[in-house]
């Protein structure tokens, strides 16, 4: 080792040489590093943590002295050690090799890590900042190592200005004896490397609270790091905080944890508890007989935890720096997996607070694998590595978290990423600068993130399969490493579905064999089954029902019961195990005799079980087997299915106190009709004790159809099914009778059912349906007053004499006549007067009744209405009309038309018999008892009143005028009738209101109604001129008629017309005789219209009449209109309005204004503008408005602007909008779109065609301008500002743009800028198109403005004026740039930035290199890019002799990398500066060659006769193989015809793809390598991965396998005289043994072979008779080319399967031996082949595998262990297979 003063003057010339610190020349790197730093200090991570990562990450990629164990140790002390006044300090101690000068060179630079390209040899730090991270936490870090010490500051150092990389040498403060006093221990004992960091203030708390909470999984995936510990070294014991010490320890020996190692003292008991980890939950294959070929890793971590309080019952409390002590120990079974390039092992963490107290225990089972990495995932940060590690850590417990998030990644260190997954992931991952994360879009990491998918189904079948010992129950907790929840990375969701995907397709699941065999199927294959039908089968397989045969209904398989947990359901969803098809648990209840052979009770579990799933069960097979019980009458139990249920199973109700025997009983009665039954007494028993019988009995109520019956539910159901059948019928009711004795129905019952029980009527017919009962006939009332029954059309029924006979029925006897009362009492069977009448007539009611039956009838009315019962209409009316009562003098009369009187009517009567008679009751028939019937008398329409007497005499006089007129004398005797009531003062109403309405009043009309009618006279002279109305016949009655007026007036007759104007209007004559009225009749229609209310048909008849005299003429009144002093003008604008003549009918006229405007005359000034706007549309679409129209309308307009008659703005939008104004443009058009001519306009009209008003008369014109106002409000444009509007859409460009002067473009722009300005409109597409004119003159000519540039000061860094189309400044002056904002918004470009399209598109018509380069140049600073795809694009390229020319982008390449191309394209970095050529990438300029370019090129050099150089061959092929992508395979494939081939002599030849081969076996390639047939490889540099893609390549152009293209030829030994032997396989190898490795493979490999393909498989090879010679078994192979050539090759085979002769012949093997392998190998082959006859692409893999078995010569043991090594597995039938095949062994 160097001394410390070699050390001193190393960094004293580092200082010097590097820094220039007292060196006479700077270093001129110097502002390199100024920026280095700059970077480094901003690529610093921002969290506090990382510092920690940091240095741990380096502690692992330190080298270590053999046999020193690697530790790192962290101490924080208060003390300021360093004497910088920091509050803190941390020391860092690591037992490392130490600092050599190269390391100490590398902290003094930037970016120069010395472990760069290390990879491969374990380093894991990657990010380039390393021990640069401690300047987070310290301004001055210090490292003592190696005889170094020195320090770092964070600010610059002030002989160099640079900070972080400057070292400075430490004299004291801290010394060694100083770091020694914190550290303890003896001087020697010191760690080689130590760094003193002194913390800033702010990062004391966040550096302890990092350094206490380490993570206790730190350790887990570290190679080197065996021992990490933290204290604190403080005075102060109460200002203590958690301390930790992490330890690993290896062994190289097998140590189980009931070993010393577990059993020490101080150990709880909860690592005790781990002692079955090992050979239980994570016991491996292999340990015992080949415990040899596994080596045990061992590891011990110790958690150190020191606490501000001492909480260990006062033994620690008052010590500094006293500890509690956390132990986990790790216990590792290493075992190699060598198929899968993989190992696994298992740790096993405790945790607890002290050594008395139970520790926590987690266990991790460990799986590392490596992997090849793949071509397309090489990074350059990882060039070096060939294989990804990536390691996955199962814990079997909950993870030691300490309160923080539990980390899913590791990159060596934990990540802070969580993934959700119940595994932790472990790789060699690329991280982002903050450590936090990896990069998920780094195809290095996306590539270990697809190997993480292989590596776990390795690890979960290793786990779930690994042990044939293991019971199934106890690897059911396998599934929680599931990652059934998703996580919150996508990246990751792609593996966790990826995970899902295989799982699918392994055999990984277990099923139910009910035995100690395991069988396990695809997750697909296997199905589930409800928890409470394994409750069931439970039960059931106790009480000795046969189950064995669970997973042989319909083939499916049934899910190990183990497994088949509640906890496990999202598990096996993910896995996609889903559940039993719903048929399956039919098939297995009647199968398995689970109703038949089961006690009630599992017997009603089952009923239970299909009730709680009944949504499922009932469209299923389930309803199709036997599964209610029942019994029948001869007491032996059946059984229904569910869909036969619907025949009736009841239940009978045991809360009655009826017995069973009653329903029983009587059941047998009615047993051929209700076809119900009961269910067994001992089923029903266990019902009403079963737990859950609730749910079981509302399941057999609703969906099976089994209820509980009692005698009620009974008596129905006997009800409803006795139909048609009398003799049932009448049983019934002797049922309900003996059940109401015997109180099994209670009354309110019996009354319910007798409610729709069906009776016998008299004829001896069932019926059910009724509406009452009716007594026998010959024990009734009502058939001596009806004699026939009127109630048989209601529904009545009239029990029959059955009913009346003693009987018995189920030994139940009842006398005569105890039916009928019960009957009468229940069934309601009723007689008169109790009976309620029919809606009838019957004939005795119009025939005269006996006094005794009158009263009968009378009384039963009354019986009726005293209980409310309304008597049928028919039935009443036939009493009312019916000639049955008695009257005095006149015989019998209906009672409709009889009185029953007193004396106060007499002289009423006496006065009225001039006119009719009146019928009286015959009081002295009847007696006085009829008096007391007066309210029923008065029901059937007697009547007993005065106003009845006079509304009868009406009626009879209106009943005569109906059939005769009444003449003049019987008038006037009925209105001198009226007039003695009147005057006697008696009520006049009921008479008045009886004849009143009826036609017998003679007028002009004829006979009518007095309502109506009139009494003509004098008044009525006018209204009779108009009016046709009914007037009284004056000569028919003579003038004794007017002696009646106030009668007349009572009856409805009009006498006067004031009030009573409607008659007039009523009676309005035609509208053919109401035309050309006098002004008289007029105003008596306008008063008639006012005073009534005139009918609107009567209205619109007048309406079209011409009727009103107008100035027109007679007009009809919807075509006239009243004037209006003030808005009257509106009527004269436009001639045609008819105004009515006022002069003519007086100013009265006026006032009728209402109903001249209900017949339609327009008297309002809305209504008169509403015309006036209708005839001025109508003039406008006519284009007949003329001038004085104009005028006549402005001047009107302006008369009525500021009164309430202003124009409505509806119509002055109409006005605003109709086309009526005539302009100078395109003749008329609406006012806003017109403009008032003024001078302002002169100006822009040379450049456009404005719409000016324009009339031929010029005084018109100059009187017009006196409206200016009226004009403006209606929308004309009378101001500049506002009619710029018009200029886009009037825009008139001259053909010769070259007249268009500046003063017209800047008028142009000022009208543009207003618009801008005031209008605040943009500039539309519309208008743009209008301007895309040439008319802006440029440097390159007249252009439309989106073709043109303004030129600025900006402009002038990179072109000139003229160098493309900017606008001419010198023709416009420098006004033109006061322009520019307008310039902008019409397409005009003045931003440098936006030119790009513009200057590319001129490109093309120059021919100036500097001008074109400047354009070049321009476009790729602004990183131009073409707005879409152009056709085609062209490049500039010099010519030396023509200057230069436009090419096509196509003849172009950028770089042509591997110098091949020069030939055939124009290479631009030849041509142009480097700086320039990425912006020929923009002109869709090849970057690079193309596949089909190096596909031309290769068909180019195999049509040619020159020689390939080795060179040429190399770059094509290596390019191809780097950069070719699958969707460029088939193209490949597709045109390349001939491929690079090779013999001995090392030259290439160019040879036909199809005689190109892949030499796959090398027996085969030493047999041909003379030939020219196999393909080309480099060699130089060829790895086994560039070889592998090649290959690949090859074959997909069209190359073959050599092995899979040769013809084999074997002779037959059998035919050829060979001498063979006879022998027993067994002798040679173990046959059984054999044929158990194929079964196995055929069953768990992809061919998913059934068991009867796989078993006729090996029976072929079991069908061998085996023979051994000693000559040798040779074999010729044959090699046919394109061309007809065949090439024949010779070789040894040792081993021939002779079909024909089903002979196996082996060449008898060396006695040394020494072709063993040879042997192996050919046995292998010739087996595979000839089972797998049909399926070759297996052959490789099962010959392998054999091969492997030949040198255990395939003994039992050694093949059951190489199996489970596989992962293979034999199925049950594959074991009856081998029983039966080798009976005897």
């Amino acid at each position: 080792m160097e001394n410390m003063s070699t050390k001193r003057k190393h960094i004293e010339e580092i200082r010097r040489k590097k820094f220039s610190i007292g060196g006479k020349r700077a270093n001129p790197l110097t502002e390199d590093l100024h920026q280095a730093v700059k970077n480094l200090s901003a690529e610093l991570y921002t969290r506090d943590v990382h510092f920690l990562m940091e240095l741990i990450q380096n502690a692992e990629d330190n080298q270590y002295i053999k046999g020193v164990r690697p530790t790192l140790q962290f101490i924080i002390t208060s003390k300021d050690i360093t004497a910088t006044g920091a509050p803190a300090t941390l020391l860092i101690f690591n037992n490392e090799k130490g600092f050599s000068r190269e390391n100490i060179e590398s902290l003094c630079s930037v970016g120069r890590s010395t472990k760069k390209g290390n990879r491969s040899c374990g380093y894991i730090g990657e990010k380039g900042i390393g021990f640069k991270s401690v300047f987070l936490i310290s301004d001055q870090p210090y490292i003592f190592s190696n005889g170094y010490q020195i320090r770092f500051n964070e600010s610059p150092c002030p002989h160099c200005s640079l900070g972080y990389i400057v070292p400075e040498w430490v004299e004291e403060k801290p010394t060694l004896l100083d770091i020694k006093q914190i550290y303890g221990g003896s001087k020697d004992s010191l760690s080689t490397t130590t760094i003193v960091l002194p913390l800033k203030p702010d990062k004391v708390n966040p550096v302890k609270q990092q350094l206490s909470s380490i993570h206790p999984e730190v350790l887990l995936f570290l190679s080197k790091i065996r021992h990490v510990s933290v204290r604190e070294d403080n005075d102060d014991p109460k200002k203590c905080w958690i301390c930790l010490e992490i330890s690993v320890t290896r062994s190289q020996k097998i140590m189980f944890l009931g070993d010393s190692a577990c059993s020490r003292p101080g150990v709880g008991a909860g690592a005790q508890a781990c002692r079955t980890g090992i050979n239980s939950a994570f016991s491996r294959p292999g340990v015992g007989a080949h415990a040899q070929a596994q080596r045990v890793l061992t590891a011990c971590v110790v958690l150190l935890y020191f606490w501000k309080k001492s909480f260990l019952g006062g033994r620690i409390h008052n010590k500094k720096n006293s500890v509690t002590t956390v132990s986990i120990s790790s216990e590792v079974n290493f075992v190699t997996v060598k198929n899968m390039n993989a190992e696994s092992y298992t740790i096993h963490l405790s945790v607890g607070e002290n050594s008395n107290v139970d520790e926590e225990v987690c266990s991790y089972y460990m799986w590392k694998q490596k992997i090849p990495v793949k071509l397309e995932n090489v990074v350059e940060r990882r060039s070096g590595l060939e294989e990804w590690v990536v390691t996955l850590a199962f814990p079997h417990h909950e993870r030691f978290h300490k309160d923080k998030s539990l980390p899913g990644v590791y990159a060596f260190l934990p990540t802070e990423m969580v993934t959700n997954f119940p595994f932790i992931i472990q790789a060699d991952f690329i991280l982002a600068s903050s450590r936090e994360t990896i990069l998920l879009d780094d195809k290095w990491n996306q590539g270990i993130l697809e190997c993480v998918p292989s590596a776990y189904i390795n690890a979960f079948k290793t786990l779930v399969m690994g042990s044939n010992e293991a019971p199934v129950s106890s690897l059911s907790y396998m599934l929680k490493f599931i990652p059934i929840v998703s996580s919150p990375l996508e990246n990751f969701n792609h593996v966790r579905e990826k995970i899902r995907e295989i799982l699918a397709e392994e055999k990984i699941v277990p099923i139910e064999t009910f035995s100690n065999q395991k069988h396990f199927y695809k997750p697909r294959e296997v199905s589930r089954l409800l928890p409470k039908f394994w409750n069931i089968l439970t039960k059931a397989q106790q009480e000795g029902v046969y189950l064995l045969d669970l997973s042989s209904h319909d083939g499916v398989k049934i899910l190990s019961s183990s497994f088949d947990k509640r906890q496990y359901d999202d598990a096996l969803k993910f896995l996609g195990v889903k559940q039993v098809k719903i048929d399956w648990y039919a098939r297995c209840i009647q199968s398995s005799n689970l109703v038949d052979g089961v006690s009630e009770d599992i017997y009603l579990e089952l009923l239970h079980f299909v009730a709680k799933n009944w949504s499922r069960f009932k469209d299923s097979n389930i309803c199709n087997i036997p599964l209610i019980k029942y019994v029948v009458s001869d007491g032996i139990p059946s059984f229904f299915t569910l869909n036969e249920c619907f025949k009736g199973v009841f239940l009978a109700d045991i809360s009655q106190n009826c017995p069973c025997s009653w329903l029983i009983n009587w059941n047998n009665v009615f047993t051929f009709a209700t076809k119900q039954c009961f269910m067994p007494e001992s089923t029903q028993q266990a019902i009403a004790h079963f737990p859950d019988k609730k749910d079981l009995m509302d399941w057999l109520a609703k969906d099976v159809n089994v209820h509980i019956l009692n005698v009620y539910n009974f008596a129905e159901k006997v009800c409803h099914s006795i139909a048609n059948d009398c003799k049932l019928a009448i049983a019934f009711a002797h049922f309900l009778y003996h059940s109401l004795s015997n109180d099994y129905l209670s009354s309110l019952e019996v009354d319910s059912l007798c409610s729709f029980m069906p009776l016998v009527d008299n004829y001896g017919r069932t019926t059910t349906s009724r509406n009452g009962v009716l007594l026998p006939a010959n024990v009734s009332k009502w058939a001596g007053l009806i004699v026939s029954n009127p109630w048989r059309n209601e529904n009545y029924v009239e029990l029959g004499k059955a009913y009346l006979n003693p009987i018995s029925y189920a030994g139940q006897h009842t006398d005569s006549g105890k039916l009928i009362n019960f009957l009468k009492n229940h069934v309601k069977a009723s007689d008169i007067p109790y009976i309620s009448p029919p809606n009838a007539g019957f004939s005795a009611a119009d025939t005269p009744l006996t006094k005794d039956n009158a009263f009968l009838l009378l009384d039963w009315i009354r019986n009726m209405n005293r209980r409310g019962v309304d008597l049928p209409e028919i039935f009443l009316e036939c009493i009312k009309g019916g000639r049955w009562l008695k009257v005095a003098g006149n015989g019998y009369m209906s009672p409709s038309k009889s009185f029953l009187i007193g004396a106060k009517l007499g002289k009423l009567l006496q006065s009225g018999s001039v006119l009719v008679d009146i019928p009286l009751v015959d009081e002295s028939f009847y007696g006085k008892r009829i008096n007391k019937y007066k309210q029923e008398l008065k029901i059937v329409g007697v009547m007993f009143s005065y106003e009845e007497a006079c509304k009868f005499i009406g009626r009879e006089l209106m009943s005569r005028a109906a059939s005769f007129p009444l003449s003049n004398n019987h008038v006037l005797l009925m209105l001198n009738f009226i007039q003695y009531l009147r005057t006697s003062l008696l009520p006049l109403n009921e008479f008045l209101d009886s004849i009143k309405e009826g036609s017998w009043l003679k007028t002009s009309h004829g006979f009518r109604s007095p309502v109506g009618s009139v009494l003509g006279g004098k008044g009525w002279k006018v209204a009779s001129e108009i009016s046709d109305i009914p007037f009284i016949d004056h000569a028919y009655f003579g003038e004794e008629i007017y002696n009646y007026k106030e009668e007349l007036k009572l009856l409805g007759v009009i006498v006067d017309l004031h009030g009573n104007h409607q008659v007039v209007t009523q009676h309005l004559k035609s509208p053919s005789n109401l035309a050309y009225l006098t002004a008289a009749a007029v105003l008596l229609i306008m008063e008639c219209i006012k005073c009534s209310n005139v009918p609107t048909e009567v209205l619109n008849s007048i309406q079209g009449v011409s009727c009103l005299k107008t100035n027109m003429g007679f007009k009809a009144p919807s075509e006239c209109f009243l004037s209006d002093p003030v808005w009257g003008c509106i009527l004269e604008v436009f001639d045609g309005l008819p105004v009515i003549d006022h002069k003519f009918y007086g100013e009265k006229i006026f006032s009728y204004k209402d109903e001249l405007k209900k017949t339609g005359v327009v008297v309002d000034f809305m209504d008169a503008i509403k015309q006036f706007a209708s005839l001025f549309e109508q003039k406008a679409l006519e284009t007949s408005i003329n001038q004085k129209h104009v005028m006549s309308l402005l001047s009107c307009y302006r008369l009525l602007k500021g009164t309430d008659y202003s124009f409505p703005s509806n119509i002055l939008t109409m006005i605003c909008e109709m086309k009526w104004l005539h302009t100078t443009v395109d003749g008329l058009r609406c006012p806003i779109k017109c403009i008032l001519y003024g001078p302002e306009w002169k100006s822009i009209s040379s450049i456009t065609c404005l719409p000016f008003i324009d009339y031929s008369d010029k005084s018109c014109c100059m009187k017009i301008q006196e409206y200016k106002a009226e004009l403006k409000s209606i929308g004309v444009v009378t101001a500049f500002k506002d009619g710029v509007r018009f200029v886009p859409e009037c825009l008139n460009f001259p053909s010769n743009p070259s007249t268009i002067t500046p003063k017209s473009v800047f008028s142009l722009l000022e009208c543009i800028r207003l618009l801008m300005q005031v209008h605040k409109l943009a500039i539309d597409d519309d208008f743009k198109k209008r301007l895309s004119k040439n008319w802006l003159k440029t440097h390159a000519g007249y252009r439309p403005p989106e073709r043109c540039l303004l030129f600025d000061s900006k402009w002038s860094s990179f072109l000139n004026p003229t160098d493309g189309p900017f606008i001419d400044q010198n023709f416009y002056g420098p006004e033109i740039a006061s322009f520019q904002k307008e310039l902008n918004a019409i397409g005009v470009i003045s931003e440098v930035e936006k030119g790009c399209s513009l200057l590319f598109s001129h490109l093309k018509s120059l021919s100036d290199h500097g001008t074109i380069v400047k354009i070049y140049k321009y476009l790729y600073e602004h990183k131009w890019q073409p707005e879409e795809k152009a056709a085609k694009n062209n490049i500039w390229i010099l010519d030396g002799t023509k200057g230069g020319k436009w090419v096509d982008s196509e003849e172009c390449i950028i770089h042509d990398p591997a110098k091949l191309f020069r030939s055939k394209f124009y290479v631009l970095e030849d041509i142009y500066d480097r700086n320039i050529l990425g912006f020929f990438n923009t002109l869709e300029v090849k970057r690079k060659p193309s596949l089909d370019d190096y596909v031309n090129l290769w068909n180019d050099w195999g049509s040619s006769v020159r020689q390939l150089s080795y060179d040429e061959c190399c770059k094509f092929w290596t390019t191809i193989s780097k950069h070719l992508t699958a969707k460029e395979e088939k193209k490949l494939a597709e045109s390349l015809m001939k491929l690079p081939a090779t013999s001995g002599n090392n030259k290439i030849y160019l040879v036909d793809k199809q005689d190109a081969f892949i030499p796959d076996n090398l027996h085969m390639k030493k047999l041909f390598e003379m030939e020219r047939v196999f393909v080309w490889y480099p060699k130089h540099n060829l790895t086994p991965s560039l070889r592998c893609e090649l290959s690949d390549i090859y074959r997909k152009i069209g190359a073959r396998n050599i092995s899979e293209s040769l013809c084999r030829e074997e002779s037959s030994l059998v035919n050829d005289g060979v001498k063979l032997k006879h022998v027993d396989p067994n002798e040679i190898f173990n046959l059984k043994g054999l044929v158990k490795l194929i079964l196995g493979f055929l069953a768990c490999s992809s061919l998913e072979m059934q068991p009867e393909k796989r078993h006729e498989a090996v029976q072929t090879l079991l069908s061998l008779s085996f023979h051994e010679t000693k000559e040798p078994i040779n074999v010729s192979y044959s090699l046919l080319l394109s061309n007809g050539e065949t090439i024949t090759k010779k070789a040894n085979k040792r081993v021939r399967w002779d079909r024909q002769s089903s002979m196996f012949i082996i060449q008898k093997m060396d006695r040394d031996r020494s072709d063993a392998m040879k042997h192996a190998t050919n046995f292998a082959e010739a087996i595979s082949e000839g089972v797998l006859r049909e399926y070759h692409d297996h052959v490789p893999a099962l010959s392998e595998l054999i091969t492997s078995g030949f040198f255990l010569k395939f003994k039992n043991e050694e093949i059951d262990f190489l199996m489970e090594s596989k992962n293979l597995q034999i199925e049950y039938e594959d074991e009856e297979f081998l029983l039966s095949a080798f009976a005897s062994g």
